[in-house]
Order: structure tokens, then sequence, then C-alpha cells
């Protein structure tokens, strides 16, 4: 029994090695735009995801430009000695949850109030690598 949880643990720390997290608290947009560009990006290369968020338009995407590097470099401080390109990277998981919402008042006709939800976002961004890297 010790033997094969030895092994079990060794081919999970193996699989984490594959894989990089990043995420993004707290983020000033509401999460359905975020949601917009992180669907353009769900699993698709890390290069090719790069330049889709670097000439899209959106504000999110300087955002999640910045999330994506960073994940890069969690994945690269995990592999040192492997090489990016061979190693063939995309964003195996994206996903966008709401954060905490500030809550104002406006003012409105006739001595009323309307409620303003200024919504915010958590994105957890997952690298994977297709490539099996023996260390």
């Amino acid at each position: 029994m010790g033997v094969r949880k030895r092994q079990m643990a060794e081919r999970i720390k193996a699989e984490k090695k594959q894989v990089a997290f990043a995420k993004l608290n707290n983020c000033p947009t509401s999460p359905r735009k975020m949601r917009l560009v992180a669907d353009l990006i769900r699993g698709v290369q890390v290069e090719k995801a790069l330049a889709i968020l670097k000439f899209n338009s959106k504000e999110a995407s300087r955002r999640l430009e910045k999330l994506v590097l960073s994940a890069i470099a969690n994945w690269q401080a995990k592999n040192e000695d492997a090489d990016i390109e061979s190693a063939d990277l995309f964003i195996k998981e994206i996903r966008v949850d709401g954060g905490t919402m500030l809550k104002r008042l406006r003012p409105a006709p006739q001595g009323r109030a309307h409620r303003i939800r200024k919504r915010s976002n958590h994105v957890t961004l997952v690298l994977g690598s297709n490539n099996n890297i023996e260390s």
C-alpha cells in the first residue's frame, strides 16, 4: 500500500508541474464584460491568446493580458529547466466569478433614489502544457 501511495503522489506531482495558476482578484469591471474577453482566449495557445488580447479594444483585455503573462512567469518558476516554446502552453481553464459589489445611491426624481451596483470580478487562469517535460 505504501508503494502505491508513493507512486500516486509522484504522478500527481508531475501533473501539477504541467499546470500553472494566476489569479486576479477584485478587478473593478463587471463579470459580464470580462467574460466576453475571457471566452475569446479559452483553450487557445498562449502566443495566439496574447495576440488576441493585444489587439482587442476592450479594457478587460489589458488586464487579462497581464494575467496571462503572470501565469507564464509562474509556469517558468515551476519549470526552470524547461523551454516555453517546446512546452506548447495553452489556456486550460479561465473562470470569471463575481466579486464584491460597491453599493451606491443615485438621486432620482420626486425624492426617490436608485441603487447603483458597481460590480467587480475574480479571474482564475490555469495554463496547461501539451508536451510532457521530464526534469
